[in-house]
């Protein structure tokens, strides 16, 4: 028998049955926002604050606490908690803005991920709410107090969970259909004495009806009965929200509150009503008459300690516009979507994993899936502004993302994380799709191929980076990601899904070509990039003009462009094998990518290589003066590991066209292939390799990457040597010294991406494909190529085998020590705020981070960015632990 979930997969990729459209949709912030940033100066956290958040309608989407919506987010289920003490409902999560955090933005809320399965048959999270007032205004306080050198001021470090003082707050998701959602929420009081909650799961419908744009009528929510709440909306179609028991229902309109904001006069009833009529007292704030675009049911405990209660509910469609739905038995449902779940990943993971390693497996996929949100962003509409509205400043015709009108976003996309970076950002994207295509191929596809589609991509050919900057640069990974999603799909399905490779591969040739006419100034195949997604790893900032003058022709960005020449290669060879017309693109790109490595490997002062160090450098230029290798040890002299394939002797043989061209080159431009590894010698099972890095050179980048005193960590790679941090590499200009030196932890500077640091710490996406190049490494030279590991240990190892252990460093970061220690959660602070290391009740419970303390493996930056760094799992499913 078909494993269900895996049968559920099938029917929606073959839209017999939509399975995906109700997920885990809803933003975790909405707040902040550029989209949401209508300015003069695009100051977005300014416009659009925390406080303002309960009381101002959402103009693009909605955000909520462990929420559900449909794929188009017009119809939202949330929760909302009340302690009694609190100034506000809990009804998101909080956290600083951007300029209010010692690092930046940065959300001070305990959640956590712990299932999803692919359609979100099934779906389980946590939050962890305090008995006390939240301290929100004593988090913004010590953390304006702190400099960049502290460290972040957390929750847990105000003492408001000593003694346990706080409720668990558990809500599974199961659908008994594709449209039938069964809801438990179980509240927990893990406290020593008894403790008050109010408890409001809450419907609401986007407000779609307020900017002048919609011509469908408004939606309605209205109560059928004490138990039962009628949702119905002319795209939508009708929903019935019940709950198992009786309960009194509040309704208001999800419209903005103008009294309290702007101290105006309310027309209707508000957003903020259910705060009002709960906390103020204020019974008249809600809608009497029992409709409304908003609504909730009212849930009122008083738990002892270690009680629990638990409240279910059901949200169903309608069919034929019927009176209720047929019974079903709840907890059966849920038993068999948890057994189901455990069967579908028990087929996923291929090594024999411990009990810790399947709970990182299933808690960073759960992760992946929960990260996923309704992106809703009309540039044209955004930049003109609404018809009922004020029209926006006329700076904004001039100011931010104005070349991108084109762009029409109203997707479900994979965020990098929902509170910190609640918008998609290119490359990120592209990492997480690696393990999504190990459990959803069709989804991870999907993905892929969306930044490609017209209203996506540029007509110039460039693909959008993220909402602040649209226009900026990330490394162009995306066609690394095809072929790697091609491959994983081949592998699970038997089948190689040509169409996909082929639709991906005609609007790359379109980016490949924007890339090398506006990042290559001098045409000489050494290119600048700019900023790359690297932040601050050097010592300019890259997306803007140098103080210097001139140019950095950057090690990594050629790089990327050596190695975005190679996956266009195997993209052209695969789809040869079923149409011989693209031997002669693959030509194309195997020619580029000789005149791209010559260029990096050239002798003499403009080279990237340094003979002296065995390193790769970035190189200035700048008028008047001799070229200027700046020798910085850092992931841009590993970026060019990167730039390699192998192609196999048969795929050769098969390919008469490219073979001839291929071996054109080798008899008539020598000095062109002299310059790639091992191109006139073949490999283990007779491959070809092709890459940047001859094995010489490889040698002596290594030598250092395996060196604890340089790039080495105990949890993976890091992103700058550790020499510089006795020994920074300076450069003086104009009265001015830049300096780059060795942080482990967070940045010291607010420049170049501000909370964002590659000047040591450990990042995911860059040591994944660090461990991808070295097992391309092994195809070809085998077990003969050994490298001693760690260096001064006196053990030889073969790159699979180095690879492998790179890869166990990187899940030791999430795996409990021989203390039972997390590294992931990090040391004691002071002896105190030690729950997620000792406390039954938080130490499995885990987080994945944007990246990781270079000395100590702890994590750091955004809390939830379980998209790259769902790559673990990837990595385990892969290499065990």
């Amino acid at each position: 028998m078909m494993d269900p979930e895996r049968l559920r997969l099938i029917e929606t990729d073959k839209r017999e049955r939509h399975w995906r459209r109700w997920g885990p949709y809803l933003s975790d912030r909405a707040w902040g926002t550029v989209r949401e940033d209508y300015s003069s100066d695009g100051t977005a956290w300014d416009y659009f604050p925390f406080e303002h958040a309960h009381l101002r309608t959402y103009r693009w989407s909605e955000d909520g606490l462990l929420g559900i919506c449909d794929n188009h987010q017009r119809l939202c289920f949330g929760l909302a908690l009340w302690n009694g003490k609190d100034s506000i409902l809990k009804e998101r999560l909080f956290g600083l803005a951007g300029p209010q955090g010692n690092h930046s933005e940065d959300v001070k809320e305990l959640y956590y991920y712990l299932d999803s399965t692919p359609t979100h048959s099934y779906m389980k999270a946590l939050y962890k709410y305090p008995q006390a007032a939240f301290p929100y205004q004593h988090l913004l306080e010590e953390s304006r107090r702190r400099g960049r050198n502290e460290r972040e001021y957390e929750l847990l470090d105000t003492g408001i969970f000593d003694d346990d003082r706080y409720f668990d707050v558990q809500i599974e998701y199961a659908k008994a259909d594709v449209d039938d959602l069964l809801i438990e929420i179980k509240i927990t009081n893990r406290g020593p004495d008894s403790a008050p909650l109010w408890l409001l799961p809450q419907v609401w419908f986007r407000n779609t009806w307020t900017w002048g744009r919609s011509h469908s009528p408004k939606p309605v929510l209205y109560q059928i009965n004490d138990r039962s709440i009628a949702c119905k909306h002319q795209e939508l179609g009708s929903y019935l929200l019940t709950f198992a028991e009786s309960t009194t229902q509040l309704f208001t309109e999800n419209n903005g509150d103008n009294e309290r904001l702007w101290g105006g006069t309310n027309s209707s009833y508000v957003k903020s009503a259910f705060h009002r009529y709960l906390i103020d007292g204020q019974t008249e704030a809600v809608n009497p008459a029992h409709s409304g675009t908003k609504a909730a049911g009212v849930f009122h405990f008083t738990l002892g300690p270690g009680e629990s209660q638990t409240i279910l509910a059901r949200l169903t469609g309608l069919r034929d516009d019927a009176d209720l739905p047929p019974p079903i038995d709840i907890d059966e449902v849920f038993d068999q979507r948890r057994a189901e779940a455990d069967r579908f990943y028990n087929g996923v993971q291929s090594v024999p994993l411990t009990a810790d390693g399947t709970r990182i497996f299933r808690q960073a996929m759960a992760g992946l899936l929960w990260t996923k949100q309704f992106y809703h962003f009309v540039i044209e509409d955004w930049l003109k502004g609404d018809p009922t509205t004020p029209p926006p400043p006329e700076s904004r015709k001039q100011g931010r993302n104005k070349e991108w009108a084109h762009l029409f976003n109203d997707d479900i996309i994979s965020m990098p994380d929902k509170w910190e970076y609640p918008w998609y950002a290119a490359w990120d994207s592209a990492f997480h799709m690696i393990p999504m295509a190990m459990i959803d191929p069709g989804f991870a596809k999907g993905q892929l191929k969306l930044f490609l589609r017209e209203w996506y991509m540029h007509p110039n050919g460039q693909m959008p980076a993220y909402e602040w900057a649209f226009g900026d640069v990330n490394p162009p990974v995306h066609a690394w990601a095809v072929h790697r999603v091609f491959q994983i799909d081949r592998r699970l399905t038997g089948k190689p899904d040509f169409a996909f490779l082929e639709r991906c591969f005609h609007k790359l040739l379109m980016n490949f070509t924007w890339w090398v006419n506006r990042k290559d100034a001098a045409g000489n195949n050494v290119f600048e990039g700019g900023f790359l997604g690297l932040d601050n790893i050097g010592v300019f900032d890259r997306s803007a003009p140098l103080p210097t003058g001139g140019i950095i022709e950057q090690s990594d960005g050629t790089s990327w462009m050596a190695m975005y020449c190679l996956n266009m290669l195997t993209l052209a060879l695969d789809l040869a094998e079923h149409n011989r017309a693209y031997e002669d693109i693959a030509s194309k790109f195997f020619e580029h990518f000789l005149y791209i490595a010559s260029a990096m490997n050239k002798p003499g002062k403009d080279s990237l290589w340094d003979e002296q160090d065995g390193f790769y450098y970035d190189l200035l230029r700048v008028p008047d003066r001799e070229p200027f290798r700046m020798r910085i040890r850092s992931m841009v002299g590993l970026i060019p590991l990167f730039a390699v394939t192998t192609i196999d002797a048969t795929q050769i043989a098969n390919l008469h066209g490219f073979r001839h061209r291929m071996q054109w080159f080798m008899r008539h431009r020598p000095d062109l292939c002299h310059n790639v590894a091992s191109l006139f010698e073949r490999g283990q099972q007779e491959r070809v390799l092709l890459s940047v890095v001859t094995p010489d050179k490889l040698r002596r980048i290594l030598r250092r990457m395996v060196d604890p005193n340089e790039f080495l960590s105990d949890y993976g790679v890091r992103a700058l040597s550790k020499f510089h941090k006795d020994s920074p590499f300076e450069l003086r200009v104009d009265q001015e010294t830049y300096r780059v030196n060795y942080e482990p932890a967070e940045s010291s500077t607010g420049l170049f991406g501000g909370n964002s640091n590659w000047r040591g710490p450990i990042w995911f996406p860059v040591n994944y494909l660090i461990i991808e190049s070295l097992q391309k490494f092994h195809f070809y030279f085998g077990d003969n190529f050994t490298v001693e590991y760690p260096l001064g240990s006196g053990d030889q190892v073969n790159l699979w085998e180095l690879a492998t252990a790179l890869s166990h460093r990187l899940s030791d970061i999430f795996r409990q020590d021989h203390n039972g220690r997390r590294p992931v959660f990090g040391p004691p602070v002071g002896g105190k705020n030690d729950k997620h290391q000792t406390d039954p009740h938080f130490r499995d419970h885990l987080l994945f981070f944007e990246y990781f303390n270079g000395d100590t493996g702890e994590g750091l930056g955004a809390s939830h960015q379980t998209g790259w760094t769902a790559l673990i799992a990837k990595l385990i499913a892969q290499n065990g632990e």
